[in-house]
């Protein structure tokens, strides 16, 4: 076993135990504290793919923006930061049944994908990957609307953020 490989399973075995942690918590900042904790995994997987600068971005926008903007709203409200209620659902057996449907659904068509077994093709230019990231970010044939939805999700988490810590006038 190579010393990247127990790296993966080590960095994979806390962030499945920060992401089970962050639904399973009853507190909104210790969530809010997993949830950093699982996206920083999530980082070095990046990192392990020699994808460094999605990262970097993965550290930048989603620990240092949507997280930290989380952990600020939770704690500018007034409210009680935990729970007292009952934190299960009579559903919840539905909820693991669908679950475990998708997840079958999604590994049944991986497994039977041709492309899931072959390599990706080199770059041509290994100096211009990041003008090669921007062209194809931007690119109406490419990822132009993933970026774009990467987008609306940051203002909507950022006018969630918003509406939580603003004051309810009655």
């Amino acid at each position: 076993m190579t010393a990247e490989q127990l790296i993966f399973i080590i960095v994979a075995a806390v962030t499945l135990v920060a992401g089970i942690s962050v639904v399973t918590s009853r507190n909104l900042i210790h969530s809010a504290l997993w949830l950093i904790l699982t996206l920083f995994g999530v980082a070095i997987f990046y990192v392990l793919l020699d994808a460094g600068f999605f990262a970097v971005i993965q550290v930048i926008i989603y620990i240092g923006a949507i997280a930290i903007l989380f952990i600020f709203a939770a704690m500018l409200t007034r409210r009680v930061m935990q729970d007292t209620g009952p934190q299960t659902n009579p559903n919840w057996w539905l909820g693991g049944l669908i679950a475990l449907l998708l997840f079958a659904g999604i590994a049944f068509i991986l497994i039977n994908w041709q492309g899931f077994s072959s390599l990706a093709p080199e770059l041509t230019n290994p100096s211009g990957r990041i003008i090669q990231l921007g062209l194809a970010l931007v690119s109406p044939d490419q990822y132009v609307l993933p970026f774009e939805l990467a987008s609306v999700l940051l203002v909507a988490g950022m006018i969630g953020a918003i509406f939580v810590a603003g004051e309810k006038k009655q």
